[in-house]
């Protein structure tokens, strides 16, 4: 159970930080996050609204319990991440910039597997 808790909390901090760093742009109305925004093909004012639910969706896979909760987190953070990367793809944007996407998928993905892990471990060990 230790090594499981471990590598969990290695992909969710590294995927946390990921998803904190991507928003803040957002927050502080940065020119440069307007500006990739808008090459993507989106609104300005959504600019704000990703980064907000972005930051949510992390507090939410943070906090203890709730799994319904963190459940609907992951599968928003998963739907932002293809959604950019579909953006980035359709836009036509430089390809070393799915590097990054394959990176922040994986981190998502391990964190998510060893989420459910720590639950059926800590379910045997309360049985």
């Amino acid at each position: 159970m230790k090594k499981t808790n471990i590598i969990y909390w290695i992909f969710t901090s590294l995927f946390s930080v990921l998803m904190i760093f991507s928003s803040i742009g957002g927050f502080g109305n940065d020119p440069e996050a307007t500006k990739f925004m808008s090459d993507l093909g989106y609104p300005a004012y959504f600019v704000f609204f990703i980064s907000l639910a972005k930051i949510l969706g992390v507090i939410a896979i943070l906090i203890p319990g709730y799994p319904r909760i963190k459940e609907w987190a992951y599968a928003g953070l998963i739907f932002d991440l293809a959604g950019a990367t579909y953006s980035q793809i359709a836009a036509g944007m430089p390809t070393d910039g799915l590097i990054f996407m394959a990176i922040s998928f994986t981190l998502a993905f391990g964190s998510y597997l060893y989420y459910h892990k720590r639950l059926k471990e800590k379910a045997q060990v309360t049985t």
